[in-house]
């Protein structure tokens, strides 16, 4: 089977996985409910400065809140998916969202942090359900290209998202963008919980359309006392190399407020993550067009040494230019990532080993927006893209260190079967 992959053009390797049943829909529903994670940064940063009138110390705390509390939760949230179903491990989220978020505008910064952690806690695991339900609908040796598709899904959010919050939260107020995610978090929870798209492809053979409910999302003829996913050191260095690509996004984020702050320049904001988040869209289409992937150890690095010099361009003109780079590398990260930890595990495990890659993607969103804002309050913008720059470069560059076992066992018994 894997000759079939080498034997398609990038064009039609796309072609392939959106023919398959029920990838379009799962696709475009990816775009949707990521918008409200795509401008909370953005408009909790900007509620910060502008209405709370504190630091970017404070953003940085903030934002690295939310994400410690998506790291927390999100591998208990994936073994949930793996013992209860999809519907029942969603509504909790649903309910914090309502509650937490409808309450954020009015709470001091103290009480804020204490929001932010429980709704990152109890947040949408989004990422983590649009990725097993490509697992399953997708065969093996087209995960690549499928997984691509959900980056390139992620930047198109990243590129309306922030835009969005920006013009909520200038235009009207920073009060109202954050209901505006509250609510937008609410309606695309109970949009999944109607979808229910298969998330184990056990229960899944019998049924008449990819979404039928076979048991909550297929799993629920799954042993409540799953087995527990295994660290091996393959599975170890992806997600650390996954929590350091993180990291220089969520230090990113912090820098480019700041970086537009300084020049009076903040309402350009959403437009240069829009073009940070559209380069990244191109780098992922052209990474699943690959017939083989690269290493993510080689395309952290490649991302370091693209983001230590963004700090240093004269003005905001040269800021679209310079995230390109940097953006084209985001999305082939992710993927790869991806790809490796889901042929690292076997199908009783995915939904927690999904959940750790979300945890390692939100933990180092979390190092790198603490890293970024206090860096900037000592040193200045520049000092935000060098420092995580630098780290995820020293990452990389021990990631390059060969391991013994090879991350891909599980793939070679899936594609050995379909044969």
């Amino acid at each position: 089977m894997s000759g079939y992959q080498e034997s398609l053009s990038g064009a039609s390797l796309y072609r392939s996985v959106l023919a398959e049943r029920g990838v379009r829909s799962i696709v475009l529903m990816g775009v949707v409910v990521r918008l409200p994670d795509a401008a909370v940064a953005v408009i909790l940063g900007l509620h910060v400065v502008a209405t709370l009138g504190l630091g970017y110390g404070e953003v940085g705390l903030l934002i690295a809140t939310l994400a410690v509390g998506k790291a927390v939760g999100s591998p208990w949230r994936g073994r949930a998916f793996d013992r209860v179903g999809l519907r029942r491990t969603l509504l909790p989220s649903v309910i914090a969202a309502a509650v937490i978020w409808g309450l954020s505008p009015w709470l001091p910064f103290p009480l804020l942090l204490m929001a932010v952690a429980m709704v990152g806690l109890l947040g949408l695991p989004v990422f983590t359900v649009i990725r097993l339900a490509l697992a399953v609908l997708v065969p093996v040796n087209r995960r690549r290209t499928a997984f691509a598709l959900d980056s390139v899904s992620i930047e198109l959010s990243y590129v309306i998202g922030p835009a969005l919050g920006v013009f909520v939260a200038t235009q009207i107020s920073t009060e109202a963008g954050l209901l505006a995610i509250g609510a937008t978090n609410v309606v695309v929870g109970l949009a999944l919980m109607a979808m229910n798209p298969p998330i184990a492809t056990i229960g899944l053979a019998a049924a008449t359309t990819p979404y039928e409910k076979h048991g909550e999302g297929g799993s629920v003829t799954l042993s409540p006392r799953a087995e527990r996913m295994k660290f091996t050191a393959p599975i170890s260095g992806v997600l650390v190399i996954t929590a350091a690509a993180a990291m220089v996004v969520g230090g990113m984020d912090v820098a480019i407020l700041a970086y537009l702050n300084e020049r009076d320049a903040e309402q350009e904001t959403g437009l240069v993550f829009a073009v940070w988040a559209f380069a990244s869209l191109v780098g992922g289409i052209c990474y699943g067009a690959l017939r083989s992937g690269v290493r993510p150890a080689v395309l952290l690095i490649g991302l370091a040494l693209f983001t230590i010099p963004v700090g240093f361009v004269p003005g905001p003109a040269w800021l679209y230019l310079a995230v390109v780079p940097a953006g084209f590398m985001g999305a082939p990260l992710v993927t790869a990532t991806a790809e490796a930890i889901a042929a690292s595990v076997g199908e009783h495990v995915r939904g927690a080993a999904m959940g750790w890659h979300t945890a390692a993607l939100t933990a180092g969103v979390a190092a790198g927006a603490l890293l970024s804002g206090f860096s900037i309050d000592l040193g200045g913008p520049w000092a935000g893209f060098a420092v995580v720059g630098a780290i995820a470069g020293l990452v990389g560059l021990i990631g390059l260190a060969p391991t013994r076992s090879s991350p891909t066992s599980y793939e070679r018994k899936e594609e050995s079967s379909a044969m």
